[in-house]
């Protein structure tokens, strides 16, 4: 199963991190493959936001997932899982206080699903360059 771990030490009192991160309407600031994020259901981040993404896809064709938060503690922790019919994402987002602010840790995994499953060792080639260039952004966004 493809997956792209990063931990960002940030500035930001870890609060505001949580909340910022809780919410995927902000994620196209800094994830320069999401082009856009529409709210479907609730308003910013909590437990059964519904989130429509637009991505830049592999070979230059755009794609919709449909991401909920199925968890969201209120201070730490944040489960997002999105689907389309041909890919399944589960994101974790954690935040952890700091001396100096927090370390803010992004945890995703993406798979093909059904039929497309046995292709998920080459997807994890392509899903860390896509995750290198996004942790990067997140890195300046949280400075």
């Amino acid at each position: 199963m493809p997956r792209y771990v990063v931990t960002v030490p940030s500035s930001w009192p870890a609060e505001r991190a949580y909340s910022y991160m809780s919410d995927m309407s902000n994620y196209v600031e800094w994830d320069r493959g999401i082009l856009r994020v529409t709210q479907t259901k609730g308003t910013g981040g909590g437990q059964g936001a519904v989130f429509e993404v637009t991505t830049r896809g592999f070979g230059g064709r755009d794609m919709l997932l449909t991401y909920e938060t199925t968890e969201h503690d209120g201070t730490s922790n944040v489960l997002l899982v999105g689907r389309n019919s041909v890919f399944t994402s589960v994101d974790r987002v954690t935040v952890v206080p700091t001396d100096t602010g927090c370390d803010v840790t992004y945890d995703a995994k993406l798979t093909f699903n059904g039929i497309l499953a046995p292709f998920n060792l080459p997807l994890g080639l392509v899903f860390n360059k896509v995750g290198d260039a996004a942790a990067k952004g997140l890195r300046k966004k949280l400075a």
